[in-house]
């Protein structure tokens, strides 16, 4: 029995009940039965009889025809929301835009700024900044050591975890290590702040903040060491050396039988590591070794 046949029969109450089963199964019963359902909530006073099958198919065909036009802008609906999410992802990622530049253990690269001002960066250390809107803000975050010639004119500042450096046409040097912070004021004027701690350095002048405590001292240099691959220390604890060499050697120290937090003056070139190490373990009356897996080990003497 056909689908027309099925609907008549269903009308007229005349289906069986296997009939009656097969046809409340199928896909289209739904619809069937909300267009009887729709009019039945006619007013008397507006009701005009369809009478005939013929106006029953042809508003059955109506709705069938405003059901396909909504399955079909659902897609549209869909592909709408893909577009306007991935503008939105897209203007968001554009204005608000971050570079970053991070160096490696034993790298260094120079970064220009927007403005022109240049950055070396030290090995492993990252700067990031906003370079849309770099005319308006001249700031960038630092992690890290990195040694800057700033560009005339304008307010510029140095954002780390521990401390800000905020300033105006100079030259100077921010390392921003784990519970170590110094900054070396090389040309110019520098305004360092960390915490409740405010200074302003001249050409010469160090501000160091060390385990939270803070020191100033003059320096002789004109550029840092670091720049002519040579790291310098002035009464740092051991353990920073060690990282320190880390960085510049790409290398894994051991240490044992050390004490680490023993205050280290002198510093090491980055040519050679046989006399890096030496320069920092004879000083200290250390020795060193590599084991199997190539590591260093830096060792005391037992008592």
């Amino acid at each position: 029995m056909n689908t027309e046949d099925l609907i008549q029969k269903w009308l007229n109450d005349e289906l069986t009940p296997a009939e009656k089963q097969t046809f409340e199964q199928g896909e289209d019963f739904e619809l069937h039965q909300a267009i009887i359902d729709g009019a039945q909530q006619f007013k008397a006073s507006n009701y005009s009889k369809p009478g005939t099958f013929e106006d029953l198919q042809s508003n059955h065909k109506s709705k069938t025809s405003k059901v396909k036009q909504i399955d079909w802008f659902k897609p549209l609906l869909r592909i709408a929301s893909v577009i306007v999410i991935t503008l939105g992802i897209y203007f968001t990622f554009f204005f608000n835009n971050i570079t970053v530049i991070e160096t490696l253990a034993s790298q260094q690269t120079t970064i220009e700024l927007p403005d022109h001002s240049e950055v070396v960066l030290n090995a492993g250390s990252e700067i990031s900044f906003k370079k849309a809107d770099w005319n308006d803000h001249r700031s960038l975050n630092l992690n890290g050591e990195a040694y800057f010639k700033v560009a005339k004119g304008k307010t510029f500042d140095v954002v780390t975890s521990q401390g800000v450096v905020t300033v105006v046409g100079t030259e100077f040097n921010v390392n921003q290590r784990k519970d170590y912070f110094e900054v070396q004021c090389f040309e110019g004027v520098v305004k360092v702040s960390s915490g409740a701690i405010s200074k302003t350095l001249l050409a010469g002048d160090t501000y160091r903040l060390l385990n939270n405590n803070y020191s100033q001292d003059r320096i002789e240099d004109l550029t840092p060491q670091w720049l002519q691959s040579q790291s310098v220390f002035k009464a740092i604890p051991f353990k920073a050396v060690i990282a320190e060499m880390e960085r510049q050697y790409d290398i894994n120290i051991i240490v044992e039988n050390v004490n680490t937090e023993r205050l280290f003056t002198g510093g090491f070139k980055h040519s050679n590591i046989t006399n890096a190490l030496l320069a920092i373990t004879k000083p200290m009356e250390l020795s060193y070794k590599s084991n199997a897996s190539n590591d260093v080990i830096i060792y005391g003497n037992k008592k």
